[in-house]
This record gives C-alpha cells, sequence and structure tokens, in this order.
C-alpha cells in the first residue's frame, strides 16, 4: 500500500527538521503560522524543492534520499515521475484550454483514444457534468478548484497533496467543496496531505494533524489527541488552546496533588510519579471546566471545585466565551450555551465556582514553559 512517509533536515536558508507520515486512504493536515514550512515540505514531496537532507518514500519506493546512492548519485526523482497529484492555492488552471482538456492534460499516461472518456468521467466525479466546453474565467471559483481537483486525481497520484486548496473560495463553497472531498476520499485509497491555516478545517477533514513551527514539526497524531493532549505549552498555543498553566507537584497526606496557587488540584495517575517539588505545565481543555448552578456549588470526588471572578462574556450567538479570573490572576476560558448563561444569570464581575476535571488536566513535565511577566496572566 502507498504509504507516504517524509523527513527533511537543513540549517537553512529554509531552517527544516521534520518528519511526519501518512498511511494510505488517511488525510494528513500540515498546520502552523506561516513560515513555519508547510508549503515548503509540501514542495519536497512533489519534487519541487530538495532539503539539504532527507528522504522521502512512497509505496515502498524511494523518491528522494540524500543517504541512499544510485551510481555515486542521491536519488531524486524528477517530478513527472513521483506519481503525485497536486492542487494549488490559485488552481494553476491553463486559461486558455476548457476544463475537459485541462484534465485531459494530466492524462499522458494513457493512449489517446481513451483520454476524452477518462477526462469526462472525472469531471463527473467532482460533479461537473455539462461544464466540459467551459474555460476558466467561465467557471465560479469552487469550479475551477474541482477541476483542478479533477485533473490530479486523473493522473491516478499515489499521493495527493493539496495546498490551502479552500482558501480563495467564499465560506459557503468552502463547506461544500469540504465535504466533497471527505465523500471523494472514499474512492481514491492514497495518502493525501493537506497544507491548511484553518484549524477547524484541519480538525473536520483530517484523520492525523502535524504540528509545524520554523520548520520543525513538533507532534503528529489524531485531531482528538492533539487538542486535548498537547505535547508542548507551544503545541497548545500553535493550536489555538487556551487554559495552559504552571503548578507544583506537592506531597498531601501522602498523595500528589498539584499546586496551583492556592488550590491543590487532583490529576490522573500520571501525577503520582512526579518528585515533589517538580515544576510542570499543565493544560485543560475548555470541556473540563465545568460551570456549578448557582448557590449549589460541587464538592464531588475529582472534581476540583475553584472559586474565581467573571471578568469576561462574550456572546457570539448561541455559544457564550466565558472568561475567569481566579486568585493567582490566571485565567480560565471555556464556552457555555447562551440560554445557560442567561439562565444563571452570569454578569459581569461575578463570583462563581467551576470544576477542573480532574481526568482532563493533561501535564507537560518535560516542557516548562518560559512566561514574560505582562504574559503570564494568559499564555494566548
Amino acid at each position: 500500500m502507498a504509504k507516504l512517509t517524509v523527513t527533511a533536515q537543513q540549517s537553512g536558508p529554509i531552517p527544516l527538521n521534520a518528519t511526519f507520515s501518512c498511511e494510505p486512504g488517511e488525510l494528513l493536515a500540515l498546520v502552523g503560522p506561516s513560515g513555519s514550512g508547510k508549503t515548503t515540505l509540501l514542495r519536497t514531496i512533489a519534487g519541487l524543492y530538495q532539503p539539504k537532507q532527507g528522504q522521502v518514500t512512497c509505496a515502498g519506493r524511494t523518491w528522494f534520499s540524500t543517504s541512499e546512492r544510485v551510481g555515486g548519485k542521491r536519488i531524486s526523482l524528477p517530478p513527472q515521475q513521483r506519481q503525485i497529484g497536486m492542487v494549488f492555492q490559485d488552481y494553476a488552471l491553463f486559461p486558455h484550454l476548457s476544463a475537459l482538456d485541462n484534465v485531459q492534460l494530466a492524462l499522458g499516461h494513457l493512449p489517446q483514444p481513451r483520454r476524452y472518456a477518462h477526462a469526462t468521467q472525472w469531471l463527473s466525479k467532482v460533479r461537473l457534468e455539462g461544464l466540459e466546453a467551459r474555460f476558466p474565467n467561465e467557471l465560479s471559483g469552487g469550479q475551477r478548484q474541482r477541476v483542478a481537483l479533477a485533473r490530479a486525481l486523473a493522473r491516478e497520484p499515489q499521493a495527493l497533496l493539496l495546498d490551502e486548496p479552500f482558501s480563495a473560495v467564499d465560506q459557503v463553497t468552502r463547506r461544500r467543496l469540504q465535504r466533497e472531498l471527505a465523500l471523494l476520499r472514499q474512492q481514491i485509497p492514497i495518502p493525501i496531505v493537506l497544507v491548511t491555516h484553518d484549524l477547524e478545517e484541519a480538525a473536520a477533514l483530517a484523520d492525523q494533524i502535524c504540528v509545524l513551527h520554523n520548520g520543525t514539526s513538533l507532534q503528529q497524531g489524531a485531531p482528538e489527541t492533539l487538542f486535548r493532549r498537547p505535547a508542548s505549552p507551544l503545541v497548545a498555543r500553535l493550536l489555538d488552546r487556551h487554559n495552559i498553566f504552571e503548578g507544583e507537584v506537592v506531597d498531601w497526606h501522602g498523595q500528589r496533588r498539584l499546586k496551583w496557587g492556592e488550590w491543590l488540584l487532583e490529576v490522573g495517575e500520571e501525577l503520582q510519579s512526579l518528585a515533589v517539588g517538580r515544576r510542570v505545565a499543565w493544560y485543560l481543555p475548555p470541556s473540563d471546566i465545568v460551570l456549578h448552578r448557582r448557590g449549589r456549588p460541587s464538592h464531588g470526588e475529582r472534581e476540583n471545585p475553584v472559586a474565581a471572578t467573571v471578568c469576561e462574556m462574550v456572546v457570539l450567538g448561541g455559544i457564550t466565551s466565558i472568561a475567569l479570573r481566579v486568585s493567582n490572576g490566571d485565567m480560565l476560558r471555556f464556552d457555555i450555551a447562551t440560554h445557560a448563561a442567561r439562565r444563571n444569570q452570569l454578569t459581569l464581575e461575578e463570583h462563581v465556582h467551576v470544576s477542573l476535571l480532574a481526568e482532563g488536566i493533561h501535564l507537560m513535565p518535560e516542557h516548562r514553559p518560559h512566561v514574560a511577566p505582562h504574559n503570564k496572566r494568559n499564555l494566548l
């Protein structure tokens, strides 16, 4: 099967220290800020860029390697020999060719008599029946994107590369194209690598997410794993996660607790193996913060009830974003349904209680955050 594996290292001119893989039938999203190396790594896979060190393999075949030699030279297959399908942000369609002819250009591996039928079939698969004769300037942005996708898949690629493919279309079209890609994936059991700045898009479409920063791959995993258990505070911030704090491991009646300001928090078993006095970074997903009903504070086991003050409320339709300040100055952020906020009559500066569920607290002991004093209250 066509598993894709990529490693790339170099100190410059574009720093790279990345490793990731994508299984057949999986969609891997590369995420990170601008300049993190996402597009450079996509170009490395396609053969459009060669890092100083690294390797690219797909389906058991080496496309690029600085460690393997053939005839005294390192392996570096040209793009046309890599069986790659690529969809660019700007579509890269030939403006003087019809939709059908654009797709037929990718069918050079087939005899001429068969190309018309295959191109027509691919346009049909992306729901462009009847538009075969139209030129790119006669198509909408979403339709042009579908022509580009049909052309990429018509090559019968062993891997599909998508470079921010939906960024140039409106939100409604974007959602429609995302759904169509999710459906189309069921027919193309090959690795798909998607570069995107949209974390919601990555979470919705990807089986795996690889977080990049300054050309370095920091963590790869399923979206649920990354969003609940980031490997470091930096990964959490890059994933736009809040509720990243610092605490100290202390002994409390023979049991380990996490000291956070005045609070002694109960955490899962991972805390018990850490030495007393150790400083650790920790993260709490917003879903594991539970607001107590007015006048009914909870004292249940492993719920870590905490007193706080409402310092921010932002109503976003049916959801209200809440920020609470605790006694040590740190801020807790989470969302609740707007009707629940109204039912509880939440107001600014009101004193409330919340539970910080023990099973949700994720420790990052190997990555102590270095927080500037003016940023300590809100790492994001």
